[in-house]
């Protein structure tokens, strides 16, 4: 029997194809797809085959940063260990993760999602999209006559909680690049401006927000001192401003209530 596209352990996917964020092809479980500029390929979990991408179009399988020196040209490699797809950084650069850099030498698991991953150059960076194929469900139908879901505002139960989140996350709600959590004393000044007859201090505010973050994190992971590696810094509040950003449970006209 001839082998398809589809039962090939080993296949290419060419050039002018769709990038990997528009879906797969059908492919078994555990599957990898990566592309880059110029084409990419799909390995099967027990295909024993090492995934090479870097600069040096003749000695890796995938190119990527072709027209950049400071891209290795042999950058790095992907290969299954026997339960996971791991990419090992074998170049100079670092290569950036939706969530953290992977230096020379490191190497760390892919997820089974898209993962789009940087090879980071000082003057440009260079794609590499990954996409581990996920076991099939039920697509769920299409509901395009249904009205859009509201936002979950129940995460926050009263002004109070609003207000103070809002404070915590000015930096958030005002868009600034790579925002941080106002320390707790800028958040009790900032209170005091904005309710002047409510006697706010450090600890007042802090309770608010621990009160919030406790009850949240029976749901939502990354809000306990435990989930995060030392040292702490402002994780637990970033985690929480994140959280209540991504479930519109806090918006930008919530900054309004510091301006009343």
């Amino acid at each position: 029997m001839a082998l398809t596209a589809a039962t090939r352990k080993v296949d290419f996917l060419p050039a002018d194809g769709p990038g990997l964020a528009y879906g797969l092809p059908p492919a078994a479980p555990g599957t990898l797809f990566v592309r880059g500029p110029n084409g990419g390929m799909r390995v099967a979990p027990d295909a024993g085959f090492t995934v090479v991408f870097g600069r040096c179009e003749p000695e890796v399988h995938i190119c990527v940063g072709a027209n950049d020196r400071h891209v290795s040209r042999r950058q790095g490699l992907i290969r299954h260990d026997g339960s996971r797809w791991m990419l090992y950084n074998t170049g100079k650069r670092a290569i950036r993760f939706p969530d953290r850099l992977v230096l020379d030498g490191h190497e760390a698991e892919l997820p089974t999602a898209y993962t789009p991953l940087f090879v980071i150059g000082p003057e440009q960076e260079h794609l590499l999209e990954t996409r581990i194929a996920a076991r099939s469900r039920a697509e769920p139908p299409d509901l395009p006559e249904l009205p859009t879901a509201d936002p979950d505002g129940s995460l926050l139960r009263d002004d109070v909680e609003r207000l103070v989140l809002a404070c915590l996350a000015r930096r958030y709600l005002a868009q600034e690049p790579n925002p941080a959590p106002l320390t707790w004393a800028q958040v009790a000044e900032e209170l005091n401006v904005a309710r002047p007859d409510e006697g706010w201090n450090v600890k007042r505010a802090q309770r608010v927000v621990e009160k919030v973050r406790l009850r949240l994190s029976e749901d939502v992971p990354g809000l306990r001192e435990e989930e995060i590696p030392p040292p702490i810094g402002n994780a637990l509040n970033h985690n929480l401003i994140m959280a209540l950003l991504v479930r519109a449970a806090l918006v930008q006209t919530d900054l309004l209530r510091l301006e009343e």
